[in-house]
């Protein structure tokens, strides 16, 4: 792990704290979930909920997550056995890689990728094999030649994060559709971070890669509650797969963290039961604040890919006279106070990411106004 050192996130928000900059850059909401949420977790504390609950999750979630799968995508999953609760979606991401990859193995990513990947293979002992994601009309994608080009006999896994962090790319039918292909014809297993599933802005479709014909078996389908209930610190995540995968996983999970915590469990069944309308509004707030973002990131002189899901504006910083996003980054809070995160860091291709840098848009309005009249001060 001597690669891996610091986060990316820590070293950003440590700079922001020390230079008391607005902190766009790590993806976590400034206000709250849904108050009948955070009262479940508060009950459930109070009435004695704080022993290990079982091993792959509370099974009043477990249904739940199989049922509001059933239901938004007409996949269905056995809750006793295809469906296991993780410390946040990281930890079902890491855990499943570990489960499935063996030393040697390769592994595909998109990049730029979310920086847990990497350290996953690497403590697997497999190796990345990167694809990279660019800039065409308007939105970041893969051109179909490489992807297929990446593939050898030892590729095991691909890894397919959609809608995509760090770029906003929801992927379409056409390209999921590429890419399972690909997997039923290599026997790949995909294991698929969809963690904004339901984050996505303007009538854009999320579509997960296990409805394609012969991809429901060989696909580990990954999510949390973090992002789409906006409690990204009570790390629950799952994993739906089938029952092979889920026991893989499970062995894995049973010597790192076992469980986790009984309250959140409760809160998040009852959240997805209840409260779906909140996240309804909760993606139309979003897409206001991207809107927003991105409007005042493009008045400021960037030019700015406008995404289709999750938090993130992706914003090229050389009409402004700027060559390295990594550079721009650490300069960014004494320009104008300001926090961002750099792109380049999640390619392994460094020179593809670095006219890039990343803001979030997760925050409350008057917090996105302020950041951009000060990055206006670059101009």
């Amino acid at each position: 792990m001597r690669e891996f050192g610091t986060t990316i996130f820590a070293e950003m928000t440590a700079l922001a704290v020390r230079t008391e900059s607005i902190n766009l850059g790590q993806g976590f909401p400034d206000t709250d979930g849904p108050a009948a949420m955070l009262e479940r977790a508060v009950e459930a504390i109070r009435g004695g909920a704080n022993q290990y609950p079982p091993g792959p999750g509370l099974p009043e979630l477990r249904r739940e997550i199989a049922e509001t799968t059933r239901a938004r995508y007409g996949l269905a999953y056995d809750p006793d056995g295809e469906v296991l609760v993780t410390v946040g979606a990281t930890e079902a991401i890491a855990t499943s890689i570990l489960a499935l990859a063996e030393p040697g193995d390769e592994v595909i990513v998109f990049e730029p990728y979310y920086d847990s990947y990497a350290a996953a293979i690497a403590l697997a002992g497999a190796v990345r094999k990167p694809v990279t994601l660019r800039p065409e009309l308007g939105r970041f994608t893969f051109d179909p030649d490489e992807l297929r080009a990446a593939v050898t006999p030892r590729t095991r896994l691909i890894l397919v994060n959609s809608p995509h962090n760090p770029t906003g790319t929801v992927f379409t039918r056409e390209e999921l559709a590429a890419i399972a292909e690909l997997c039923v014809e290599h026997d790949l297993t995909a294991i698929t971070d969809e963690v904004y599933e339901h984050l996505t802005f303007d009538a854009v479709e999320h579509i997960p890669l296990a409805v394609f014909p012969g991809m429901r078996d060989r696909t580990v389908m990954i999510s949390s509650a973090g992002k789409t209930f906006s409690v990204t610190g009570w790390k629950t995540g799952w994993v739906r797969a089938p029952r092979h995968c889920v026991q893989a996983v499970q062995t894995v999970k049973q010597f790192t963290t076992f469980t986790m915590g009984a309250p959140w469990q409760r809160a998040v069944a009852y959240a997805l039961s209840e409260e779906m309308p909140w996240v309804d509004g909760l993606r139309t707030a979003l897409q206001a604040k991207r809107d927003r973002l991105a409007d005042g990131l493009a008045s400021a002189g960037f030019t700015v890919y406008r995404p289709a899901g999750t938090y993130f504006v992706q914003a090229d910083i050389r009409p402004l006279g700027f060559t390295d996003g990594l550079d721009l980054a650490r300069r960014l809070p004494g320009l104008c106070g300001v926090v961002a995160v750099p792109t380049q860091v999640f390619y392994d291709d460094v020179a593809a990411g670095r006219p890039y840098i990343r803001f979030a848009f997760c925050k409350r309005d008057e917090v996105i106004d302020e950041a951009v009249d000060r990055i206006k001060r670059l101009g």
